[in-house]
């Protein structure tokens, strides 16, 4: 095509080209938007909400609410009863955040029927009341009723023992400081002056090995974990497990951080075999006597062995 014609052409296409937009226009109802129903420019429909972008409006997008305060979370803990004029532990479930001052509670609530079955007695008069527990720098506070002290004599010590062991099973407590009613604990032997106890104070109650876990009347399972205190000649005693009749499933020697003198601790493993079923058996701490061999028992913890 020559020059001529070419630039002839060019306002005939231009026209052409107008004529079809308004034409267009037009249809669209003139006013230069989207149909409804049209593919919009990033592919979803105009009037579609689009499903990876919800109506934060909309109650079944909204977020979850959320609680203002976390669920309560039951934790297990120990409380502390006497058997044969010596400390030991007992299995309590507490719910949180409180929890220490909920195993207070349960100590001053005294055994149970199946604890005292097993002879675990206390010597916390009835009727305790907790008024009151705050912690700081390791140390809590405990403010018991009145009745607490309403019993002087031999059994003070073993009452402030309850307490100290109980309250200084939670992390972050080394030492209890009493309060009686809102006061000082005047008639409660070496509490009187309002120095902090800790277990140390307690030695002469705590057994030639306490055992903290497991505790009375658990159900476990082989092997078996073993773990507590321990304060005997050379720091060596036995671990023994006994079914319900009696027989030896497992005999082991242990060996604690300390002794002689010098609490320690323990942590040991202890594989059994017993037959059967789920049924009664015993966890027993003993030492041998140095005269003439015969076991000396430490610390009995009644148990359910699941095979």
């Amino acid at each position: 095509m020559d020059g001529a014609r070419l630039a002839a052409s060019r306002p005939a296409r231009a026209l052409a080209a107008a004529l079809l937009s308004l034409a267009l226009l037009s249809a669209c109802g003139g006013s230069g938007r989207e149909p409804s129903g049209a593919p919009s420019r990033t592919g979803t429909p105009v009037g579609t909400p689009s499903r990876t972008s919800p109506d934060p409006t909309s109650p079944a997008s909204a977020p979850p609410p959320v609680s203002a305060t976390a669920a309560p979370r039951p934790v297990r803990a120990a409380v502390y009863f006497l058997h044969e004029g010596r400390l030991s532990a007992a299995p309590r479930t507490v719910t949180g955040p409180a929890t220490a001052a909920a195993a207070l509670r349960a100590l001053l609530a005294g055994p149970s029927g199946v604890e005292r079955g097993h002879d675990r007695v206390t010597a916390i008069p009835s009727g305790t009341a907790l008024r009151s527990l705050a912690v700081r720098d390791r140390v809590a506070t405990v403010d018991l009723s009145g009745r607490y002290d309403d019993a002087p004599g031999a059994s003070a010590d073993a009452r402030l023992a309850q307490v100290v062991f109980t309250t200084t099973g939670f992390p972050g407590v080394e030492r209890v400081r009493f309060r009686v009613d809102g006061g000082p604990a005047a008639g409660l032997g070496p509490a009187a002056g309002g120095r902090p106890l800790g277990r140390g104070d307690f030695e002469d109650l705590s057994p030639g090995v306490l055992v903290e876990s497991p505790l009375l009347g658990e159900t476990v399972t082989a092997p078996l974990r073993v773990h507590g205190t321990a304060n005997t000649f050379e720091a060596e005693f036995r671990l023994r497990v006994s079914d319900g009749s009696g027989r030896t499933v497992a005999d082991v020697r242990v060996a604690a951080s300390s002794g002689s003198g010098t609490r320690g601790t323990f942590d040991v493993t202890v594989p059994y075999r017993a037959a059967g079923g789920p049924g009664p058996g015993t966890l027993t701490a003993y030492v041998l006597s140095a005269e003439d061999g015969h076991r000396v028992v430490l610390d009995t913890v009644p148990l359910t062995l699941a095979r």
